[in-house]
């Protein structure tokens, strides 16, 4: 079956933008498949399976490791060697050798035995992939360097730095100026690693319809778009159409979650006996004086 499947549908070559592509198209065959026979055959190749099922042994309770070891060493870039190609890893490793196992279509870095970044493979000789979220550190001391960072723009190409994104990113410049406005940007996507994505993205466009151009309201418009999602919405209120464009500043969110204060107003009663006491001792002084 391996070389009928060969010979019929990758001669000649499928042309795919991504594995991705490439394995859903081979699913597509396999399922077109399961109605063939075989020769003569009065079953399909479906109805075999099913007669043939029943007599096989059951698949191990742990999946097999089918992925390959390597341990490079993470370079000053933040990067590891893996075949011909380049990864990046969190900064933070720079120096360190980690663990890296290499699937067909994707591969997994390992510090210790803890997950630190997943790429999807890439498959052209001399290639780099880089994640934005590695060099958040590194960028937000110097966000001079973040405009023409190639991590920015392979992030552009995968539809994580949206048009929001850079609507945000354009009015905090004009605000705050160039490099502040940077630095606020960088603060926001640090948040994508405790927020989802989209929360993020939502947020971003409450604060910039209210011309919020602060870390901390899109922080808070984020949780209230995460919020939003997990309570039911209030009779009366539609279900869809914009947001209010109202911000709240995250210093008066924290006052109105603050518990009642019942404590008593203090008294000032005191102070006046004092007052008394050094008009008092002072006509005293004045009196010996003039004697």
């Amino acid at each position: 079956m391996i070389g009928y499947f060969r010979r019929n549908h990758f001669v000649p070559v499928p042309e795919v933008s991504s594995l991705a592509e490439l394995n859903e198209m081979v699913e597509q065959w396999d399922r077109q498949d399961d109605a063939r026979r075989i020769g003569a055959r009065s079953k399909t190749v479906a109805e075999c399976f099913a007669l043939e099922r029943p007599l096989l042994m059951p698949l191990p309770e742990e999946p097999f490791e089918t992925g390959r070891l390597f341990t490079p060493r993470v370079d000053r870039y933040g990067q590891i060697p893996v075949r011909t190609n380049r990864y990046s890893v969190p900064i933070r490793l720079i120096g360190k050798r980690v663990r890296v196992v290499l699937h067909a279509s994707h591969l997994v870095v390992y510090d210790q035995n803890v997950e630190v970044a997943r790429h999807e493979r890439l498959i052209a000789k001399g290639a780099v992939r880089l994640e934005l979220d590695h060099y958040l550190e590194v960028l937000v001391r110097k966000p001079g360097a973040f405009p023409g960072s190639t991590a920015l723009e392979q992030a552009r190409s995968a539809g994580r730095f949206t048009p929001v994104h850079d609507a945000w990113w354009a009015q905090a410049r004009k605000v705050h100026g160039e490099r502040d406005g940077t630095r606020a940007l960088i603060e926001v996507l640090l948040l994508g690693r405790h927020l989802p994505h989209e929360h993020i993205v939502a947020g971003l466009a409450a604060a910039l319809r209210a011309g919020a151009m602060t870390a901390d309201a899109v922080a808070l418009e984020a949780r209230k778009a995460a919020q939003a999602e997990t309570e039911p919405a209030p009779a009366g209120q539609p279900l869809s159409g914009k947001p209010p464009a109202n911000v709240t500043s995250l210093h008066e969110w924290k006052l109105s979650h603050l518990p009642p204060d019942t404590r008593p107003l203090p008294s000032v009663a005191p102070y006046d006996q004092l007052l008394r006491r050094r008009r008092v001792s002072g006509g005293d002084h004045r009196e010996g004086e003039a004697q």
